[in-house]
């Protein structure tokens, strides 16, 4: 069994999600919450409520591995500032536990989930719900990023067999297109 701590990370709204992904890639559910911090608090402090949060939920689920969306250029300057301090809040607390830190960026966890690399939150969202048999989706969208992250980094890790959603048997078509993507991969290249 794996267990997975995945971040979205954001200084208004960090998404974390804990998963636990069998030797089948099965995904269960063991954790999922938004770190909030109003934008009228200093800087120091909503950093600090993101340290102390997720501290906390490193100390108390005890994963194995922990992967974080990797920060990616955009015209917002604000935004990429607030995801880079998130980020590194969520880096320095890993690595003070020893643990590795999984970096992955939103088109490779889009696709893992559900297939296809430009996927919109609400097939995520969805996706992430029928993935970890959940009764609602999971809100807001930052805890299914969250969520969603941790589910790409387990099916990344090894070479198993894709999940049963729902221990019916079928394959989804995100599982389809992730089986096929590894078999590519996988073959020998003949063009170089």
């Amino acid at each position: 069994m794996l267990r997975v701590l995945g971040v979205d990370p954001g200084l208004t709204r960090c998404g974390i999600g804990v998963v636990d992904i069998d030797p089948t890639r099965r995904a269960s559910l063991v954790h999922v919450s938004v770190v909030r911090t109003d934008p009228a608090t200093p800087l120091e402090q909503r950093v600090l409520a993101i340290a102390e949060r997720v501290a906390a939920l490193l100390d108390e689920h005890q994963p194995d591995v922990v992967a974080l969306e990797r920060v990616f250029a955009q015209h917002n300057v604000r935004t990429v500032m607030g995801t880079a301090q998130a980020s590194g809040v969520v880096l320095h607390a890993a690595a003070a536990r020893g643990l590795a830190v999984a970096l992955h960026t939103p088109s490779e966890v889009k696709a893992a989930v559900t297939g296809h690399g430009a996927a919109d939150k609400k097939q995520v969202t969805a996706m992430v719900q029928r993935i970890l048999r959940l009764d609602a989706p999971p809100t807001p969208a930052d805890a299914a990023d969250a969520l969603a992250l941790a589910i790409c980094h387990g099916w990344r890790r090894g070479g198993v067999s894709a999940p049963e959603v729902g221990g019916g048997g079928a394959l989804t078509p995100a599982q389809r297109a992730w089986r096929a993507a590894e078999k590519s991969a996988a073959a020998p290249r003949l063009d170089g």
